[in-house]
């Protein structure tokens, strides 16, 4: 197999992965279950939901380990903790096999959230050395895809596992353990070769980039579409199954023009000498060029990254931004259930189908105007998309559930443009060389914010709870997360003017690379 056609076969494989990779997407369609599952109050709810997030704190583990290790086998231990962070909780929970603690569930969910950061690493990595000069749009449309997780495993749910709401959460924990480890398994071999950027032609990459995104934007319609509309289970999986297969049509379309490019040079041997010299040429002035397109401020290796100044802007931006939303993603279940909104798993696969849109509009902005002048730096894509977020949450005072799902959705698109961007600008920032330990430090900010703002939203709970008199600790009505949505908002407001001020302190770099 050409190396061309091994690194499109090696961004279809991370492009499956990514998809089913995004487990933790699917908590809120089941917290609520998990919780009468373990008769734990909405505070117990909280330190679960940060268990899966606190897996990230050790997630610089997966980097180091990508240094010395072969990507396929850090692909492989991600699965496999996935496996047993999930299975263990299924056998216990469902199957009732063994009785485990509550801190023994705590500390299975932190294996659970940990195992992501192994398979986004490896997925990452693969992504930025087969595509240097193009690697927003690579890692952009890839990373896309975890934002289906939630609407791929609701779909799952739905056909096989939903005669009921205790049947539905058993069938999550299945699919979390199982589907993963599945998934690496299969694409394992395909990353036992690196697929390093070659000299190929322009043309050829600008094609199969253009075939990606139409199949991509032809997805998430899909994905949005089916989670507006009622449609059978089985019939929507089927589809959803289809898109993930379509490309496929890119390596092996590449690889048949290869082989007819191959026979005609055959045919014309004695007409190659000159042209043999010129692709030579050529290739030394693509590979010259990816040399210079590929911008980056610094190369700091992880042990120094404390040192810089602005590495701590951009933790507090990831803190008071990003991590909100998923704070917000992680509550949706009680949010839903509090305002009388019965449709969890319905608002679960819409925020997944928008932020699959969301994750994939940077790099669709990126390849596209990347030589325009009014393409935005990162920073500043960063800002306009935390005002989104800010108005968002001030929508939701609104005591509506068409502002819950418009809400929701804005969200979803803002927060998955937001993690797509994140990656992008650790590399701008930071370098490639040492991106794996770097941006999972990066997302280590992720567990602080999970922690201590989800807590602030639980005691809310707890105490719109008391002021109904109910001991089941169960609350009903707006005041449940109205002064929480104004204190996300608030943080997502400070995470805006830090985007600014790490624009206004690298605005010489980015406009240089612009």
């Amino acid at each position: 197999m050409s190396p061309n056609v091994l690194r499109w076969f090696s961004l279809v494989a991370i492009l499956w992965l990514q998809s089913i990779n995004g487990t933790n997407l699917s908590f809120p369609a089941y917290s609520s279950q998990l919780k009468e599952f373990l008769s734990i109050s909405q505070f117990k709810l909280n330190y679960l939901s940060f268990a899966s997030d606190a897996g990230k704190v050790l997630g610089f583990v997966s980097g180091i380990a990508a240094v010395y290790l072969p990507l396929p086998l850090v692909l492989l231990a991600g699965g496999a903790l996935g496996f047993a962070g999930y299975g263990l909780q299924y056998l216990c929970l469902v199957k009732k096999m063994f009785t485990l603690s509550f801190y023994q569930i705590w500390g299975l969910s932190f294996l659970a959230g940990n195992s992501i950061c192994w398979i986004n690493t490896a997925c990452y990595i693969v992504a930025i050395n087969s595509f240097p000069v193009h690697r927003q749009v690579a890692v952009g449309i890839t990373a896309s895809y975890q934002g289906l997780s939630g609407k791929i495993y609701t779909d799952i749910v739905q056909t096989f596992f939903y005669s009921s709401q205790r049947e539905a959460a058993s069938g999550y924990l299945l699919l979390n353990s199982l589907v993963p480890l599945v998934g690496c398994l299969v694409t394992a071999p395909m990353l036992m070769r690196e697929a390093k950027a070659t000299s190929s032609s322009s043309w050829d990459i600008n094609v199969g980039f253009i075939v990606l995104f139409v199949v991509t934007i032809a997805t998430g319609i899909y994905a949005v579409a089916t989670s507006l509309l009622t449609a059978p289970a089985v019939l929507v999986l089927v589809g959803i199954v289809l898109f993930l297969l379509a490309p496929l049509a890119i390596p092996v379309g590449v690889g048949v023009k290869e082989l007819m490019s191959s026979r005609r040079s055959q045919q014309k041997v004695h007409d190659l000498e000159v042209p043999i010299e010129e692709d030579q040429k050529n290739e030394a002035e693509e590979e010259f060029d990816e040399k210079v397109i590929v911008g980056v401020k610094e190369e700091v290796e992880w042990t120094k990254l404390c040192k810089k100044l602005d590495f701590w802007i951009y933790f507090g931006l990831y803190l008071f931004g990003p991590t909100v939303g998923l704070v917000f993603m992680n509550n949706l279940g009680q949010i839903a259930e509090s305002r009388g909104c019965p449709a969890t798993t319905s608002l679960v696969a819409l925020s997944s189908s928008f932020g699959f849109f969301g994750r994939l509009l940077p790099s669709l902005l990126d390849y596209f105007l990347s030589r325009n002048k009014y393409m935005p730096s990162s920073p500043v894509s960063m800002a306009v998309s935390l005002v989104a977020m800010v108005a968002s949450f001030l929508l939701l005072l609104i005591d509506s559930n068409i502002a819950l799902y418009i809400s929701t959705a804005i969200v979803g698109v803002f927060l998955g443009a937001l993690t797509s961007l994140s990656v992008t600008m650790t590399a701008e920032l930071f370098g490639t060389k040492h991106f794996g330990v770097n941006h999972n430090i990066v997302v280590g900010s992720i567990p602080i914010g999970s922690f201590g703002f989800g807590l602030f939203a639980a005691k809310v709970y707890r105490d719109g709870a008391a002021f109904d008199g109910r001991f089941d600790g169960k609350c009903y009505g707006m005041y449940c997360f109205q002064t929480t949505f104004i204190f996300w908002g608030t943080l997502c407001s400070i995470a805006t003017i830090l985007a600014a001020v790490l624009y206004l302190r690298n605005r010489k770099f980015f406009s240089h690379k612009r």
